[in-house]
């Protein structure tokens, strides 16, 4: 990382996704900074404003500030163009360009899940998440939890990981080294001492405002292939950033809930809806997510030995010719079969194994 990429993030006027076009125009920040006026304005289409922000390089000096309270703070600045960069987050298009790092930024890849929540968990659901982490950690090599270190089920989850040996990463919605809530100080010392990471998109001037926790839960969906949801009422932080990865096009799964307890009113609301998938154990996870784990992952998602399917059910799996699922829209244009018909036939194909549904009312076939 080089200081141009921290006065990127420190200019006046710049938002995420402003910084997100100007890479995608320049390159890298040295370019950006290195560009005309003429350019900016007219290649990149900034407004004048912005554009004099950047010839002047107004944001050098808080730069070069926040490079010495991250030397002072032992944290990593590391900006989107660089290797150790996670690959999942680049995805997003809203990624920061600069996240900010305490522990193992390698804690930030490999088989990476979200677990989020209320933060007001019952016994069942802490045990629920406590249980869900110990089974997965048995079944997958390299697992990483993410989750916001906040009260509940997201501290439950960071918990259960370092019981279990396993890295996991708090994303907050403050500057590092600052830990909020300060009573999970602890806990966040022990995911640094296991392995894990602490991580913030935002530098060490940043005003705080209360958007940031919104901010922080799109970073959770982002830094992990999918997303659990264990206990949620009808609101709240964990059921937004079931949305963010919905957005992302990750895999939303949620435990079921008893029916009778409000903290379940948003869980089962994603299953009943289909917005989630419904999971109760390490080896649903696994194949909601298709990861090749083993020696035999077809244990993970049998098949069929041998499947009949109806002439119009094999021209409809014709339609699917490469690994990128298909929209119900999509599959219209190609087939010119009316709605409730094709719902029908994607229906009889998932339930023959052949396909299955994600979020978004997209296809993927297996």
């Amino acid at each position: 990382m080089k200081i141009e990429d921290l006065a990127l993030t420190m200019t006046s006027g710049l938002g995420v996704k402003g910084i997100v076009h100007l890479l995608e125009v320049f390159g890298n920040a040295e370019r950006i900074f290195a560009a005309s006026r003429h350019e900016l304005i007219d290649e990149a289409d900034l407004q004048p404003r912005i554009a004099d922000e950047l010839l002047r390089k107004s944001g050098f000096s808080m730069a070069e500030r926040e490079l010495k309270h991250c030397e002072h703070h032992q944290i990593k600045a590391i900006a989107s163009t660089d290797e150790e960069y996670p690959v999942l987050l680049r995805e997003i298009p809203d990624y920061p360009h600069v996240i900010y790092v305490q522990g193992d930024p390698a804690a930030l890849g490999g088989h990476t899940l979200s677990i989020v929540g209320t933060r007001t968990a019952t016994p069942y659901g802490q045990e629920q998440t406590r249980r869900l982490v110990g089974d997965l950690a048995e079944c997958i090599p390299a697992l990483k939890i993410v989750s916001g270190l906040a009260f509940g089920i997201d501290v439950a989850a960071h918990r259960a990981s370092i019981e279990y040996s396993v890295p996991t990463v708090a994303v907050l919605a403050n500057p590092l080294p600052t830990i909020n809530p300060v009573q999970h100080t602890d806990v966040a010392r022990e995911i640094l001492r296991s392995g894990g990471a602490l991580v913030s998109e935002l530098h060490s001037q940043t005003k705080l405002k209360g958007v940031h926790y919104l901010s922080r839960n799109r970073l959770i969906a982002g830094l992990s292939a999918g997303c659990i949801v264990v206990e949620s009422p009808a609101g709240g932080g964990a059921l937004v950033t079931a949305q963010y990865a919905d957005d992302y096009h990750r895999t939303v799964m949620a435990v079921p809930g008893r029916v009778n307890d409000r903290n379940s009113i948003g869980t089962n609301h994603l299953i009943r809806t289909q917005k989630a998938r419904l999971i109760t154990s390490a080896t649903d996870v696994i194949s909601e997510l298709m990861w090749d784990l083993g020696e035999d992952p077809a244990t993970f998602a049998a098949k069929p030995a041998t499947v009949d399917l109806t002439r119009d059910e094999v021209g409809l799996l014709g339609c699917f010719r490469t690994s990128d699922p298909l929209t119900l829209d999509e599959l219209h244009d190609l087939t010119g079969v009316e709605a409730g018909e094709l719902t029908a036939l994607l229906i009889g194909l998932e339930l023959a194994g052949m396909i299955r549904q994600l979020p978004g009312n997209r296809y993927l076939k297996l």
